[in-house]
This record gives C-alpha cells, sequence and structure tokens, in this order.
C-alpha cells in the first residue's frame, strides 16, 4: 500500500519574516514540495531544503497562476506521491485564505492534513501603522470582514454579483464592531465607503489603509474619513494588496506610530557586504524599516599560494614583536589555519597584538586575545603614527587580504620594522544578482547601495558591467576615509555618507542621522 504524505496548511503571516512562527519554520525544513500564494515574503522559501520542488500557485485580483480547482488537485497528487507538502499561504489560512476550502478537500480525498496558523494581516497591518484594533478607551470589538465576495460560477475578486456577494448585509456589518477590518477591498473601497455611510457609520469615521503591510521597504499607509478616503487613496497611488481599517482607533495612529516613522522606513538599501557577512546589516536595516537588497559583491576565497606565505610566519611566530591584525577577516583565517596545524593562541604568548577597528579587536576577543593596541583613527597613516615603539626584534607580521593595499606595511617600514605580510584570505568577484539590482537601478527603486570596504567598490563597478546604470539620486554610503577614497576614483563624485566610527554599526548609525536630519 503507497504511503500518504501529509500536507501542512501553513500560515506565512503578513510579510515580515520576522512573524512567521517556529511551527511555520520547522515544517518548511522538512519540505518535499511548497505551493506558495503570491504574498509569501521570498526569504521564507529559502527555509525549505534546496532540493524541494516550489509551486507558485499565486492569485491576483486579475490573474491566476493556478486556479483554486487545480490548486486541490496539486495538493492531492503532491501527498499522493508520499510527499510532505507544506501549503504556503499569506497571513493566516483560516482567515480569508480559503484553508477551509483546502482542508475540506482534502478530507474528502482521504489526505492527512496539519493546520499551523499564522498572522493574519488583519490585526498585523493595524499594528504595523500604529494602530490598535481595540483600546480600552476607544474599542472594545472589532470585526473581519471581506473586501470582496465571489460569483458562486466564478473565482474570489470577480465582483460580479451573485448568491455569495448577497450574504453581506450591511446595516449588520456597519455597527458589527467599534473598529472594522476589510481585508482584498481597495478595489472596492467606494462601496465599502458609500455602503457604511448609507447605514449609519458617520461620514467623518477615521479611516486607514495600509498597502504591504509590514512588508520592509514597501508599507505605506493613507488616512482619512469615510467620507474623503476614496480621494485620499486615488491621489496616493496605492493598489492591492492593502487592508482597510475603520474605526475612532485610527485617530491613535498619530501617538502610537512606530514602524513607518523612523529614519530608515521605507529606504531601500542595497548591501553589497560579502555573503556570510551581510546578515548583520540586512538585519539591523531590515529591524529600522528598511528593504535591505541583498548584492554580495565579494566572496571570500582562499588565498592563491595556499596559505604558503602564512604557514611560513606560523613556523616563525616566536620571532615575531607585533601581529598586526586589520579585519575580522584576517583574524578568522589566521585561527582557523593556526587551528589546521594543530596549533592555538598559546603560540602567540611571545607576540603582541594590535587590532585596526573595534570589529577586528571584536573578533580577537571572541578567541580569547585582547589587542594590546587598537588605534583611535584606522586609517594607514594614523595607524603607523600611532604604533608604539618598537625596542625588542622590531619584526611585524601582518596577516591580512591578498589584494590589501601597501600602505601600512610601508609606513611602519618607514619607521624601521621589518614587515612580513601573509595573504590569509583573497576577496573576489560575486556578481550573483547583479541582472536583479541593475534592473532595480534603473527602474528607480534602490535608494542607497552601501559599501564595506574598497573591494566592495571594485567589485560592485564591475558586476555591473561595461554599460552600468546611471547612479544619480542613488546614495552612496561608505564605512570609512579608505573605502569613500575609492567610491572617489571609481564614480567619479563625493561620497554621500561616510561613517564617522569605521563599523558596522557606525555606518547604521550615518545612514540614520542622515535622514533624521532630512
Amino acid at each position: 500500500m503507497p504511503v500518504i504524505g501529509t500536507v501542512y496548511l501553513v500560515g506565512a503571516g503578513p510579510g515580515d519574516p520576522g512573524l512567521f512562527t517556529v511551527a511555520g519554520a520547522q515544517i518548511m525544513r522538512k519540505a518535499d514540495v511548497v505551493v506558495y500564494d503570491r504574498l509569501v515574503h521570498p526569504s521564507l522559501l529559502k527555509l525549505a531544503p534546496p532540493e524541494a520542488d516550489r509551486i507558485y500557485v499565486g492569485k491576483a485580483a486579475d490573474k491566476h497562476a493556478k486556479s483554486q480547482d487545480e490548486i486541490n488537485a496539486t495538493l492531492v497528487t503532491q501527498a499522493a506521491r508520499g510527499q510532505t507538502v507544506v501549503r504556503l499561504k499569506g497571513g493566516d489560512p483560516f482567515v480569508f485564505g480559503r484553508g477551509g476550502e483546502e482542508a475540506e478537500y482534502l478530507r474528502e480525498h482521504d489526505i492527512p492534513f496539519v493546520v499551523v496558523p499564522g498572522v493574519t494581516s488583519a490585526i498585523a497591518a493595524a499594528a504595523y501603522a500604529g494602530i490598535p484594533v481595540t483600546h480600552r478607551d476607544v474599542a472594545s470589538s472589532f470585526a473581519v470582514i471581506t473586501g470582496h465576495e465571489r460569483d458562486d460560477a466564478h473565482e474570489s475578486a470577480t465582483r460580479q454579483p451573485g448568491q455569495a456577494e448577497g450574504r453581506r448585509s450591511w446595516e449588520k456589518i456597519a455597527g458589527a464592531a467599534d473598529t472594522l477590518v476589510f481585508l482584498m477591498g481597495v478595489d472596492s473601497l467606494s462601496e465599502i465607503a458609500s455602503k457604511l455611510i448609507e447605514n449609519g457609520r458617520s461620514p467623518a469615521t477615521p479611516v486607514a489603509v495600509v498597502q504591504w503591510a509590514t512588508w520592509a521597504g514597501r508599507q505605506q499607509t493613507v488616512v482619512g474619513v469615510l467620507s474623503d478616503i476614496v480621494d485620499r487613496v486615488r491621489a496616493s497611488g496605492i493598489t492591492a494588496p492593502a487592508v482597510t481599517v475603520i474605526g475612532e482607533v485610527v485617530s491613535l495612529r498619530d501617538r502610537i506610530r512606530w514602524w513607518d516613522n523612523r529614519p530608515l522606513s521605507g529606504k531601500r538599501i542595497v548591501v553589497t557586504r560579502a555573503r556570510e557577512q551581510a546578515s548583520s546589516l540586512v538585519d539591523v536595516l531590515h529591524a529600522e524599516g528598511a528593504e535591505p537588497i541583498e548584492f554580495p559583491v565579494i566572496q571570500i576565497v582562499p588565498p592563491p599560494d595556499h596559505y604558503a606565505a602564512l604557514d611560513d610566519a606560523l613556523t616563525r611566530l616566536e620571532s615575531y614583536e607585533w601581529v598586526v591584525f586589520t579585519s575580522v577577516n584576517g583574524v578568522k583565517g589566521f585561527w582557523e589555519r593556526l587551528a589546521q596545524k594543530g596549533r592555538d593562541s598559546r603560540d602567540l604568548h611571545n607576540c603582541k597584538i594590535a587590532a585596526i577597528g573595534v570589529a577586528t579587536s571584536d573578533a580577537l576577543a571572541e578567541m580569547g586575545i585582547r589587542a594590546d593596541f587598537v588605534p583611535t583613527v584606522f586609517t594607514g597613516e594614523e595607524v603607523a603614527r600611532q604604533f608604539p615603539e618598537v625596542t625588542g626584534a622590531k619584526t611585524v607580521l601582518v596577516p591580512r587580504a591578498l589584494e590589501a593595499g601597501d600602505v601600512l606595511p610601508e609606513l611602519l617600514i618607514e619607521r624601521g620594522l621589518d614587515v612580513d605580510m601573509a595573504a590569509v584570505y583573497e576577496t573576489v568577484l560575486d556578481g550573483r544578482g547583479a541582472d536583479e539590482v541593475r534592473a532595480r537601478i534603473e527602474e528607480g527603486t534602490v535608494d542607497i547601495v552601501t559599501f564595506t570596504s574598497s573591494s566592495t567598490v571594485k567589485n560592485f563597478v564591475t558586476a555591473m558591467g561595461p554599460t552600468p546604470p546611471s547612479m544619480a539620486g542613488i546614495v552612496l554610503a561608505c564605512i570609512g576615509p579608505t573605502t569613500a577614497t575609492t567610491v572617489r576614483e571609481l564614480f567619479q563624485r563625493e561620497p554621500d555618507i561616510i561613517a564617522e566610527e569605521y563599523t558596522i554599526a557606525g555606518l547604521v548609525e550615518a545612514l540614520r542621522k542622515t535622514y533624521a536630519a532630512g
């Protein structure tokens, strides 16, 4: 007897990946097939194993990738093959997500299923707009209503009146609760407003329409009253997907708005940092309301000499007075190679340690090493000027990137030191995603490009190709003066933002200050 798989009806939440449930993430990681909707955040699809099939069945008001009957059949067919099927639905599957219909169909075909609720946009959209659906002083009840019904002979969203449309009793809806939340109702907003006014709601009732709720960089909110909200929404250009919140609670937005009034809210920011390091910057930008666009133009790889210079230096560690680390990657690469040789931090007991930058110092601290010298300014000139007097062997080891500049070593040599440079890694071009980023620049949906090293600047320019898109109007933000110099050389313009503290935290703070002032 063939083994039947299970279908998981999983709510993907309203958009913000951080609102996806732990249960949903656990199920995604064991999926064989993911059948997903239009409003599922793309990052959630990455939770499934790489080999899992991903089947798009998204629906917009005027275009359906698959009909509901076809979706139902897909779920049964895949489960009948013994597959673990995740039906990933925007919001909550049982709140106007047709999850109930799919569950009925699965039961009729003897397919086991599990329902995993999700955060519904009915509540999340209001919350991210700074509107509580209930408030002790304003509203003690709320109702969630579909913004459209369907003709019984047609798919949802046809707007053709029929038996299902007749179920809507406007005289009851108008007074159903203090707060009314309409899902999928932006196209029928005029009808909703007029029907509510006709049935007793005051024309002065506050209304908010929230588009792309909880989506960093995309959420927009328009506020008005029942009598003018249609004109305001039309003037704003807001279209589906949008949630409409109606009631006195909307007036609280001015006091408790929190998501879309931060300096970086709505900014679309390209992150060029290496893929394995990008997450820290991406997470902070997302938390600030921006839309991070990951474009890791550099890839960290072993040096082409297969660590020959570093291995030679490791055999002579006791001869070095100082070891100077210039980057987090340098620390990581050095310690990985040290471990591969069966050695550890004890081999540095005769050496003093210098760290160029706070992040580099922190990386050393994670290895149990406290830097003896951290300059107050992280340029080559200042490092050499501040470097302590060396009275011993005067021999210095600098583990670094293969392509690192010679300014620091040359300045140390001028001070009478013997400097050995050993490549512990190389940064190479990673151009994956270049076409998407180029297209976004050309269509005007990039606001800022961040650069965290000279390598990211050089590789970004290379990845854009021989006929790069115009960067006019796009803010160029640099982590420090060295990176800024490379921007000037390659873009023939002054960087818009240069961090005062040459760290990721400093770069984010510089962005905040710039847009808070603006």
